[in-house]
């Protein structure tokens, strides 16, 4: 059996958690997954899989 398990989603549902436990925490994980998501759309990761 094969799992293939794409970036975003992954990262997207960690984020999800950590602002439902800490609320305060929003702005800088919101600003973070940009970041993440603009360098890899910079350096041509689209389908990276783990």
């Amino acid at each position: 059996m094969t799992l293939h398990l794409s970036l975003a989603p992954l990262v997207s549902l960690v984020a999800g958690i950590l602002i439902l436990v800490f609320p305060r925490l929003l702005s800088t994980i919101v600003a973070l997954y940009l970041i993440v998501i603009g360098v890899l759309g910079l350096l041509g990761v689209h389908q990276l899989r783990l």
